[in-house]
């Protein structure tokens, strides 16, 4: 069976806010990531078959790394689901292994991840998959992080 991260969280926002977070370029940018992360480059063609290209900067104890991905949207229905691959690359978008990123063996080229939102008493429940990510992986870790950076910007929204 392949790992998956599966969160589920209760936002204290309306699912078309939610929907932006997701989907809007400079929203994406503000909240994804671990604690400590930024988003200089976030393009997101958000269309079935469109593509994404992302960057995330972060210092290190050795100094700035960024680390690319890139990605297609292959289901998109607005303000319940949205799904898209997603894949390491390099800064022109060329995909790499993720052996070459010094991950462990067997990683998967392409993961896939499933963003799935519900209206609930005016909330929203917000349900994310991240296949061929491992549950009690460093990418766990950071999804958690960057959910709750996701919480606190939407209360300021």
């Amino acid at each position: 069976m392949t790992d998956s991260v599966v969160i589920e969280r209760i936002l204290d926002a309306p699912v078309e806010l939610i929907w932006k977070m997701w989907t809007e370029s400079e929203h994406f940018a503000a909240w994804y990531g671990p604690m400590g992360a930024s988003i200089p480059v976030a393009k997101m063609d958000v269309q079935v078959g469109g593509q994404r290209h992302i960057c995330m900067a972060m210092e290190t104890p050795n100094g700035p790394m960024q680390m690319w991905f890139v990605g297609e949207f292959v289901e998109i229905v607005a303000n319940e689901r949205l799904v898209y691959t997603e894949s390491m690359s390099d800064e022109d978008g060329n995909v790499i292994s993720p052996a070459q990123m010094g991950m462990p063996e067997g990683s998967p080229d392409t993961t896939q991840v499933v963003v799935e939102l519900a209206a609930v008493d005016g909330k929203t429940k917000m349900t994310m998959t991240h296949v061929g990510v491992p549950a009690d992986s460093p990418g766990a870790g950071g999804w958690g992080m960057a959910f709750d950076k996701l919480a606190t910007y939407v209360a300021a929204q």
